[in-house]
């Protein structure tokens, strides 16, 4: 899951006089710094706040939206099925969505 908007990363770069954003691998940003001649990593504190400032990316949002809409319909076709097995099948999806959430310290 991708916890940052490229076009979130790429404003602060022009803010702050970084060039020549690239991606590494998912949430890993790369650019060169003012005055610098190879590129470092995007400070983690820096993508923290970017984070902290604008909220949750479209995949995020995505993803919350269907575990929950999951999780409501599981818990209709449970009552109506008389069966757990929907309400089993929505954690298990709510599990690995959550996991998802986990930001990678890098």
């Amino acid at each position: 899951m991708t916890h940052y908007s490229v076009e979130w990363i790429e404003a602060w770069c022009q803010e702050n006089g970084w060039t020549e954003l690239f991606i590494e691998r998912r949430n890993n940003y790369w650019a060169f710094p003012p005055g610098g001649v190879i590129p470092e990593p995007i400070p983690s504190h820096v993508l923290k706040s970017i984070k902290a400032e604008k909220g949750l990316t479209f995949e995020e949002r995505l993803w919350s939206v269907s575990a929950v809409i999951g999780t409501i319909v599981a818990v209709i076709s449970t009552f109506v099925l008389r069966c757990p097995m929907p309400l089993v099948a929505a954690f298990a999806f709510n599990a690995v969505t959550v996991a998802q959430f986990e930001l990678e310290d890098a």
